[in-house]
């Protein structure tokens, strides 16, 4: 079969490409959360989506790399919550740091995706869970950097490896209150942000 032409721009196509690339995403999530991961397929996400597999296959690839952009994406969610976070913080690390804490967690409430892999109750095993245990050092290194950068913007009295071993002990601990909630996003922010400011303190 001859592939159809495209007669459109370089920016409209790219757009369109990126629409229609998140879409099978959603798809994906929604039937993931609702059904399970097993029972999630290239066809059933054709199929849900209203397009061709081959269109699937286009857009994301496999069956695996489908975990793997629905993941990334709601990685890139996160990120984007983090920053804004310190962004409305300038001159306030500690304050970053607690609304980034609070917000991130915020976030994790809200995610279906999310909440499905923690719980492992829907199927969302096989491909999802090695992402974010065995296999999680793309993930874990991407947020890390993230606090990295915005760490580094503010006057702090740590040298690089003990600013590494803030970055790395912080990270560590909003993952785990992410993955299983003690308390209220508010409640776990303002304990952490005790926290950060008493090692600020005595560093």
């Amino acid at each position: 079969m001859v592939p159809e032409q495209r007669v459109d721009g370089p920016a409209k196509r790219t757009k369109r490409e990126r629409i229609g690339r998140d879409r099978l995403l959603d798809v994906a999530v929604e039937l993931t959360v609702t059904e399970g991961w097993s029972a999630v397929t290239i066809t059933r996400v054709a199929e849900a989506a209203g397009v061709a597999r081959q269109t699937v296959y286009n857009e994301i690839g496999t069956r695996s790399d489908l975990a793997t952009e629905m993941t990334m994406r709601e990685l890139d969610r996160f990120l984007t919550c983090i920053n804004a976070a310190f962004d409305a913080h300038p001159d306030d690390v500690i304050a970053g740091i607690k609304q980034a804490t609070q917000d991130t967690l915020e976030l994790g409430e809200h995610s279906a995706l999310l909440r499905a892999i923690a719980s492992a109750t829907t199927g969302a095993e096989t491909e999802f869970l090695p992402l974010l245990t065995t296999h999680s050092a793309p993930l874990f290194a991407a947020v890390t950097a993230v606090i990295r950068d915005r760490l580094s913007a503010y006057e702090h009295p740590f040298n690089p490896l003990e600013l590494e071993i803030v970055i790395d002990a912080y990270v560590r601990m909003v993952l785990s209150y992410l993955m299983q909630p003690a308390s209220t996003p508010a409640l776990t922010a303002e304990s952490l942000a005790w926290i950060a400011e008493r090692v600020f303190q005595l560093a």
